[in-house]
């Protein structure tokens, strides 16, 4: 570490103002922090000091992905065997999911940290740490075999039309890495839909097996309701254990809420993530489910029949609660609020996804329009611990 601190050292004067590099500040002053602490002392009468500062915080936030990371990639490899009817090696399945998942995660942040180090050199400003977080999410949210350049342009168009118009991290309104999966979903619908996307290799159809379905488990409920079973592509049965360790078809890192649960954990222990949106949020979805079980037999919806407590397990439902309602910029702040915000979007995510004939899933869909309604659920409850005091106030002065 000391030659590399020689090194930063040395090259410090060169990109300090007045050097022949000045404009490259902010470039120079994101890499020697990812490295080193900053010297820098607070000059200004509010601040908070604390051992942790935001990038050491959304590193956190990316350790905490990592169990639904590694094993989305397995579970790549694992269905795109099971579709070619190839016996596999538990490292043969990983090596595959390896191959396929490293670009995508490659052409996130290469976009993402493209759009971040243009902007901070044009405003003058460093570079912010946000998509350290939104980087990773980004490729875990979408289908394996998606084209690329299309996540490229979509973390792109987030990160400029998400983020940056509203003046970069902590200003935004929108969850950037939703953005881009909206932007997906609505700009590319042919390439994003269907059973062919969510499995490696199934939508060439090269030495797949005859009959091979790719339908999610929400896809096959949406288009048969619940007749006691969801089934993978060869017709065996799933058992609620099998999607619970989300050993299922799905977007790369949703599948598995075990491993989600353990990134919870880690949010959790870390005083990172909040328990109450996550709590809220559940909450919210088991109600909305358990309220159209009651109502199925009035509908000729299917879907309807879907228990509740298998909503919690299919689709995003675990990973938006645990690593996209909870972003602390575009969440509601207060604490009433945040009960309010997350149980209103797991209600409306189960909402969505049971009641849209168009879109199987809507726990994207909910968070974003969450998202723009949080400060107005904030403003209320503001506005309502006001009137409460001023009562108190006038009460007592009488």
């Amino acid at each position: 570490m000391k030659a590399l601190r020689n090194l930063f050292d040395n090259l410090k004067p060169h990109v300090e103002k007045d050097g022949k590099f000045h404009y490259l500040h902010s470039t120079f002053d994101a890499f020697h922090t990812l490295f080193f602490v900053p010297n820098r002392v607070t000059k200004v009468g509010a601040h908070i000091r604390d051992y942790i500062d935001s990038k050491r915080s959304m590193a956190l936030v990316v350790l905490a992905m990592m169990p639904a990371l590694f094993f989305g990639i397995w579970n790549v490899g694992y269905h795109h065997y099971l579709a070619t009817g190839v016996e596999a090696t538990f490292m043969m399945m990983f090596l595959h999911g390896l191959i396929k998942v490293v670009p995508i995660i490659a052409a996130s942040y290469t976009a993402g940290l493209a759009v971040e180090f243009t902007m901070a050199q044009i405003r003058g400003h460093e570079v912010n740490e946000g998509f350290l977080v939104s980087g990773m999410l980004v490729p875990l949210i979408v289908p394996v075999d998606v084209p690329l350049w299309m996540v490229f342009v979509a973390t792109a168009f987030a990160l400029l039309f998400g983020k940056e118009v509203f003046g970069g991290t902590g200003m935004n309104i929108l969850n950037p890495a939703l953005t881009a999966r909206a932007f997906l979903f609505f700009a590319y619908p042919a390439q994003m839909s269907g059973d062919f996307i969510w499995i490696s290799g199934l939508s060439a159809g090269e030495g797949i097996v005859d009959g091979f379905s790719g339908a999610t488990c929400l896809a096959q409920a949406a288009a048969e309701g619940f007749t006691g079973t969801l089934h993978n592509g060869l017709g065996q049965a799933y058992t609620f254990w099998d999607m619970f360790l989300g050993v299922i078809p799905g977007s790369i890192g949703e599948t598995s809420t075990l491993m989600i649960m353990i990134g919870a954990v880690v949010l959790l222990v870390t005083g990172i993530g909040n328990w109450k949106i996550m709590l809220s949020f559940v909450l919210g979805g088991l109600a909305m489910g358990l309220l159209l079980n009651g109502l199925a037999g009035y509908s000729d919806n299917a879907y309807m029949t879907l228990p509740a407590h298998y909503h919690l397990v299919l689709g995003g439902f675990a990973f938006g609660a645990v690593f996209m309602v909870t972003d602390p910029v575009s969440a509601a702040q207060t604490d009433k609020g945040k009960w309010i915000y997350g149980f209103l979007a797991g209600f409306f995510s189960i909402m969505i996804r049971v009641l849209n004939p168009a879109y199987p899933e809507g726990v994207m869909l909910s968070i974003l329009l969450m998202n723009v309604f949080a400060p107005l659920i904030d403003h209320y409850v503001i506005q309502g611990h006001i009137k409460r005091r001023l009562a108190r106030a006038t009460a007592s002065a009488k």
